[in-house]
Order: structure tokens, then C-alpha cells, then sequence
């Protein structure tokens, strides 16, 4: 599986480098050399949390930092052997870049590196030292499918920089700081050795996110020219 991966992430680099060599023969996009400055809706209504994310559009690129900050997962965000195991999840942080390729105006495709700290407590204690069963972090590299809406586009004035973002992403795990990417622990509840694996950041614990994002892009719409 690793070597997929690899595979699959070296000819997404490739393909991101060869359309960066025909940039110049296309047209300027819209909002190019903006900044944009978004916050997610999902991690406040169902995490818990926040999320700021800031990205600068080139006229062809995309470089962006996310930073995700006090998640928690517990009851029904939790599945599989974690939820057995009477566990909730307390995250820290989820942090990362991504740079990508604006294939229009408004959709770029990103390759995204991220490092995702996770805390291990039982579901309903209070999230503190002594509660606490493990720490450990992982580290995911994967990619992002972006689509931006600016429904005042229009607009003459400061309206037109509102932004919504829609976005997929694909975040595998390549690594964690556990030993084997696992850990054992005397469960108080199965009174028993449980062994956990190092969780992945995504729905229901899978490698897929989806969030929809709200902000604002600075700097008006560049009207498209032919680049000389």
C-alpha cells in the first residue's frame, strides 16, 4: 500500500510540474495573486473546534496553510474498535501545507502534508493529565479537491471578496509516532489488553473529509488576458 501511495503522489508532483510549464501560454484566471482567508464549518458544528485556513492564488498555483485546533470526537463520531473500547478523541491540533494547480477561477487540486496530534481518553471523563490513556501524532500526505464561490462576484464593492469554499480530501496516514502504528492499553471497561491502531483523521474513520468553508478573498477579480 505505501508503494502506491508513493506512486500515486510522485505522478500527481509530475503532473503539477508539467502544467506549471505551460502556464505561460494560457490565459490569466480570476482572483489570481489573492489571498484568501477561510474558516470551516464542520469542525465548530460537529467537532467541537475550529479551523482558519489561508491560501494564495497565483496565476496558476495554489499555496495554502491549514490549522485545525481543538477537535473532539466521542459518541456518535466515533466507530469501529475505538467506540468498543468506550474512547473519545481530544486533538490539539491538525495542522499542515498544501500547494496545488488552478485548473480555473475557481477549482485547484492540492497536494497536502499534515501532522495531526491525537489524545486518547475514555468517552464521558474529563479530558485531563491523569485521564489520559495515550498522545501520540500521525502524519498524512494527500490530496485536496477545492471549489470556490463568490456568490457577489458581480459587485463593485466589498461584497465580491465573500468566499465559500467546498472541498474533498483525501488524507492516508504515512506514518505515526506509535511503535507499528498501534499501542496496547488495560481497558477498564472490556477489563482487558486492548490494542488500538493510530486513527486516521477522516469521516467516521476513514481517509476521506469533505467540509464546506466561509471567509473572504482580498483584492478584486483580475479580468482574464492572454499572457504575452
Amino acid at each position: 500500500m505505501q508503494i502506491s501511495i508513493k506512486k500515486i503522489f510522485a505522478g500527481a508532483a509530475v503532473f503539477l510540474l508539467t502544467q506549471i510549464s505551460f502556464a505561460q501560454e494560457k490565459t490569466d484566471l480570476l482572483y489570481s495573486n489573492r489571498v484568501s482567508v477561510l474558516a470551516g464549518l464542520i469542525q465548530p458544528i460537529l467537532l467541537k473546534g475550529g479551523n482558519i485556513e489561508i491560501t494564495y492564488f497565483s496565476k496558476r498555483m495554489s499555496f495554502d496553510y491549514s490549522h485545525g485546533f481543538l477537535l473532539n470526537m466521542s459518541g456518535g463520531t466515533i466507530t469501529g474498535d475505538a467506540k468498543t473500547q468506550h474512547l473519545a478523541y481530544h486533538l490539539p491540533y491538525s495542522t499542515g501545507f498544501g500547494i496545488g494547480y488552478r485548473f480555473s477561477s475557481y477549482f485547484d487540486v492540492r497536494i497536502e502534508s499534515k501532522i495531526h496530534s491525537w489524545e486518547v481518553y475514555y468517552d464521558g471523563e474529563t479530558q485531563n493529565k491523569s485521564n489520559l490513556i495515550k498522545a501520540y501524532k500521525t502524519y498524512s500526505l494527500g490530496l485536496g479537491a477545492y471549489y470556490r464561490y463568490m456568490p457577489f462576484h458581480k459587485k463593485d464593492n466589498w461584497l465580491q471578496g465573500i468566499t465559500t469554499s467546498t472541498s474533498l480530501r483525501w488524507w492516508p496516514n504515512i506514518a505515526s509516532s506509535l511503535t507499528d502504528n498501534k499501542f496496547t492499553y488495560y481497558n477498564k471497561f472490556t477489563n482487558k489488553e486492548e490494542t488500538l491502531k493510530a486513527s486516521n483523521i477522516g469521516i467516521a474513520g476513514s481517509q476521506f473529509l469533505m467540509n464546506v468553508s466561509v471567509g473572504y478573498t482580498f483584492g478584486g477579480k483580475k479580468e482574464s488576458v492572454k499572457e504575452e
